[in-house]
């Protein structure tokens, strides 16, 4: 992941990066809810962040995953936003709009970047909800800063359980072979049918056209990590996640974190929809 220098290879083409753009600003003009911008600089680069909800209400932060942006959690944050601060940050060396910079993952760098960006915005603790990347993200951050959590919300969380790398492999060849290769790709990567899910499937195939995903392994957090996470946890796991070994994941968070609620939901692959009600309810309880 080379450090903490830029790479400004997370595009095929500069054409290819302004049609991402422009498609997350499309996004972004049809939000649900009022949203404000803005353009954090950090010790690692640039950051977007977007807040909408209760300027009064308590911190809510959400994190996307890899090859995503925030506009993942367009459908659910007009709930989210409802009696909250919401903050959607969009991970740094991502198709979003911060900075195409990669930090080591293996250093507390990502850990720093989120603090910073918690500390520019007055938030001292705050809840965290995650998917995939931005799992490993909350809990990175979590495990190194325990008291500025109050609740982790994780959906098919990185870093967990073991990254089945062989699972995922012919997917990674189809997409070389044109957009019917993409798309039975991004349909093996996620687990969603193409006929159930098919605007969902087109948004990942436009992205992955001309984005270049992380191909590194994500690091396993070890036991002393985990323990750590003594906060309420809620994680959502795609029964049949292909990317990140679900019943491993479990396992771990069953044995190591006091107050962890682990729900696999049946029939799931990677890309686990519709779960923002759930992680509201978790959210609100007293």
């Amino acid at each position: 992941m080379g450090g903490t220098s830029a790479t400004t290879g997370i595009y095929h083409s500069e054409a290819g990066a302004t049609v991402v753009r422009e498609r997350y600003e499309q996004q972004l003009d049809a939000w649900p809810v009022p949203v404000q911008r803005y353009r954090i600089a950090t010790g690692h680069g640039t950051t977007a962040v977007l807040t909408c909800g209760d300027p009064t209400g308590s911190p809510l932060v959400l994190l996307h995953g890899s090859g995503a942006n925030s506009a993942v959690w367009r459908d659910g944050v007009e709930l989210l936003a409802a009696t909250r601060r919401v903050l959607l940050v969009d991970l740094l060396g991502e198709p979003g709009l911060s900075d195409p910079v990669r930090l080591d993952l293996t250093t507390p760098a990502t850990a720093d970047w989120l603090a910073g960006i918690l500390d520019e915005f007055e938030i001292g603790a705050t809840d965290i909800a995650g998917i995939s990347l931005g799992g490993w993200t909350a809990t990175d951050f979590a495990t190194r800063h325990p008291g500025r959590v109050n609740r982790l919300a994780l959906v098919c969380p990185a870093g967990i359980g073991d990254q089945t790398f062989r699972k995922v492999a012919p997917a990674f060849l189809l997409s070389a072979f044109g957009s019917r290769g993409r798309r039975r790709s991004a349909e093996i990567v996620t687990g969603l049918d193409g006929h159930e899910h098919p605007e969902v499937l087109d948004e990942i195939c436009l992205l992955f056209e001309h984005f270049r995903p992380r191909t590194a392994r994500f690091p396993l957090f070890d036991d002393a990590a985990l323990s750590r996470l003594t906060m309420p946890m809620l994680a959502l796991l795609g029964e049949r996640d292909r990317v990140f070994d679900p019943v491993r994941t479990r396992e771990r968070l069953v044995r190591l974190c006091p107050d962890a609620r682990v729900e696999l939901v049946p029939g799931a692959g990677h890309a686990v929809l519709g779960q923002v009600p759930r992680i509201v309810r978790f959210l609100d309880e007293p």
